[in-house]
C-alpha cells in the first residue's frame, strides 16, 4: 500500500506539472490576489474530485461510449475556454494606460473565482476520460473498488490543492514586480491568448 501511494502521488505530481488550462487560469487569477488564486484552485480541485467520483461509479464510460455526448461536452468546454480567453484580453485592453490602482477595478468575489475554477474543470471532457483511465490503475488488489476510487479521487484533489497552492504563493511573492500595470497587462494578454488558443484547439479536435 505505501508503495502504491507513493507511485500515485508521483503520478499526481507529473499530471499537475503538465501545463494546461487550469494552470493558466490559476496563475491569471493569482495576479489579482492570493485569495482569488486559491479559491480558483479549490474550484478546480472540486471538479477533479467530482470527475473521480463519477469515474468510480463508471459513469464516465457513458461519455466515451457516446460520440454525440463527448462532442457536445467538447464544444461546451471550448466555449468556456474561449470565453475566459476573451475576458482576459478585454481586461488587458481596458487596463492599457491605467495606473496600478485602476488595474484592480472592481474586486472579484470569492464565489466568482471558485466558480471559474470549477466550471473550467467540469467543462473539459478530457478530464473525465482521464480520471476514468487514471484512477483504476492505483486501486490495490483485493480492495473494494468504489471506496478505493473515491478515496484516491479525494487524495488527488487534496494533493493538487497543495501543489497549485505553491503557484499562488509564488505569484504572491513576486507581487512587487507583477503589480506593475504594464507587467500585469502583458501577463493577462499572454494568459488570455493561451486560453483562447486552447479553446479553439478543443473545438477543432475530432
Amino acid at each position: 500500500m505505501p508503495t502504491t501511494l507513493l507511485a500515485f502521488l508521483g503520478a499526481c505530481t507529473l499530471i499537475a506539472a503538465s501545463p494546461g488550462p487550469s494552470t493558466v487560469l490559476i496563475v491569471k487569477q493569482s495576479l489579482h490576489s492570493r485569495r482569488s488564486g486559491f479559491l480558483t484552485v479549490l474550484g478546480n480541485e472540486t471538479g477533479v474530485f467530482i470527475w473521480g467520483v463519477v469515474a468510480a461509479f463508471g459513469l464516465t464510460a457513458l461519455l466515451t461510449a457516446s460520440e454525440v455526448a463527448y462532442d457536445v461536452m467538447r464544444v461546451v468546454g471550448a466555449v468556456v475556454l474561449v470565453g475566459f480567453g476573451i475576458q482576459a484580453l478585454r481586461q488587458a485592453r481596458r487596463a492599457k494606460g491605467a495606473d496600478d490602482r485602476a488595474w484592480e477595478g472592481a474586486p472579484k468575489s470569492g464565489r466568482h473565482s471558485y466558480r471559474g475554477g470549477l466550471l473550467l474543470n467540469l467543462a473539459n471532457p478530457k478530464a473525465a476520460v482521464f480520471a476514468m483511465s487514471f484512477l483504476p490503475q492505483f486501486v490495490p488488489e483485493g480492495a473494494p473498488h468504489l471506496p478505493a476510487m473515491v478515496g484516491l479521487a479525494a487524495l488527488w484533489a487534496v494533493y493538487e490543492v497543495g501543489y497549485y497552492g505553491l503557484y499562488v504563493w509564488f505569484v504572491g511573492r513576486l507581487k512587487s514586480v507583477l503589480s506593475r500595470a504594464g507587467v500585469r497587462r502583458r501577463l493577462e494578454q499572454v494568459s488570455g491568448g493561451v486560453l483562447l488558443l486552447l479553446g479553439v484547439r478543443m473545438a477543432l479536435e475530432g
